[in-house]
């Protein structure tokens, strides 16, 4: 049975090894007294003998304990070397089991703040709130230790499906300059395994060129929306790779071609823009529905609405359109689709379409391989999706971000799936 009440004090703040000399309740803090229990060093310039010269009093930010914000005051040893020669005068000893010589935190409980913020996407100003110390001392202690996870070469396993998107990093400036950054997602297990500034071909490019090529063989497949950057960025470094045209973002093109035709038969027709009484305004959510969707009665409506207000028949050809797109994943067979996405694209750019429709039908005709892949793999672009709303997380949660080493290593450590074993809190 342990009587030592020193060495009990030691165990309860989990202080095992050190000695702890004092403990005072001041009112914002709890204040804790070590020294340590190594044996005097020698001189880091000769290596001989050193006599002891002073002790510093270094105040750290520590883990609260039985509830009380905390701080550990390190009592450190100054020692003189004697040797006249030697360059070195005074020093202070160092252990980084308790802190970095740099650091105002604690090594253990900058640690914790990592997981905090990094693993559970709690905000730095929250964490450092229960710390009590600066929001800055918590951020360096989050890229100190989260750095090494990040950059874990083993964090990035195999894969053979790879997507891009962009999210909107900041606005700066005057003008409000916005400034993008490019996630890289291995879509087969929904990871987030970079960002890189910018949403241009260049910093994909940058990124994949610094893979292994053996990692880079297994990649098979290739998901994006339709995005010309993203489009060169594989044909440049995974020639190999099958592009994948998103099938949502088809569709939405889609329905943005159908909204953009009845808009302009609603200016035509009537000579003002939308109103709640027009036929056509009236109808706008019911043609982004799907048919088979409709119920009975709201697929009349539409019709009535039609009649109504489409004089020409210019919206109901859009909305004809749209649906016939959207059964193109509806088919099995990838031949079979490749066939009648080519024969979509040429039959939407006939005169009788509407220019919405024809201009629809060209960019169908350039990503013509790209939309029938899908009938090889069924990938999307939905892990990548996935991945910006995690990074959009972070973002709410530190309301905005300007910093770009910040953004990247919380966005990493959030959804990047680091090894949280190796931070060893």
């Amino acid at each position: 049975m342990e009587t030592n009440p020193t060495r009990m004090c030691e165990l309860l703040v989990g202080l095992p090894e050190v000695n702890v000399i004092g403990v005072g309740d001041w009112p914002e803090f709890l204040r804790i007294a070590i020294t340590t229990r190594a044996d005097r060093p020698v001189c880091p310039g000769c290596g001989g003998t050193v006599h002891r010269h002073d002790v510093d009093e270094v105040e750290l930010a520590d883990l609260p304990c039985f509830g009380r914000r905390t701080r550990l005051v390190w009592h450190k040893l100054r020692c003189r070397c004697p040797n006249p020669t030697c360059g070195v005068v005074t020093f202070t000893e160092t252990d980084s089991r308790i802190a970095d010589r740099a650091a105002a935190i604690t090594d253990r409980a900058g640690r914790w703040a990592t997981e905090q913020v990094g693993r559970h996407g709690r905000s730095v100003s929250e964490v450092a709130d229960d710390l009590g110390c600066d929001w800055h001392t918590v951020m360096d202690a989050v890229n100190r230790h989260g750095r090494p996870l990040i950059d874990d070469p083993n964090r990035i396993g195999t894969t053979t499906a790879v997507g891009l998107d962009e999210v909107l990093f900041c606005r700066l400036g005057k003008y409000r300059h916005r400034c993008w950054s490019t996630q890289i997602v291995d879509v087969e297990h929904g990871q987030l395994l970079d960002i890189v500034a910018g949403r241009d071909a260049a910093g994909p490019c940058a990124w994949f060129a610094e893979r292994d090529p053996g990692w880079l063989a297994q990649i098979r497949w290739a998901t994006l929306d339709l995005s010309g950057p993203y489009r060169a960025v594989f044909d440049t470094m995974l020639p190999h790779a099958v592009q994948i045209a998103d099938p949502f973002h088809l569709i939405k093109l889609a329905n943005q071609a159908l909204d953009e035709t009845r808009r302009r038969v609603q200016n035509e027709t009537l000579g003002h823009r939308g109103r709640k009484d027009d036929p056509l305004y009236r109808a706008r959510r019911l043609l982004t529905i799907a048919h088979e969707r409709l119920a009975p009665d709201r697929d009349d409506r539409l019709q009535g609405l039609l009649r109504a207000g489409d004089p020409r028949g210019e919206v109901r050809m859009a909305w004809h359109a749209k649906e016939v797109l959207r059964s193109v994943y509806t088919i099995d067979d990838a031949e079979t689709a490749a066939v009648f996405v080519a024969q979509l694209g040429m039959d939407f750019q006939d005169d009788s379409c509407p220019p919405e429709i024809q201009r629809l039908g060209r960019t169908i005709v350039r990503w013509q391989h790209q939309i029938a892949a899908w009938q090889r793999c069924r990938h999307t672009n939905g892990p990548t999706e996935a991945i910006n709303n995690l990074v959009k997380r972070v973002k709410r949660v530190a309301f905005g971000m300007t910093n770009w080493i910040n953004y990247r290593t919380r966005a990493l450590l959030y959804a990047g799936r680091p090894n949280w074993s190796l931070l060893n809190p």
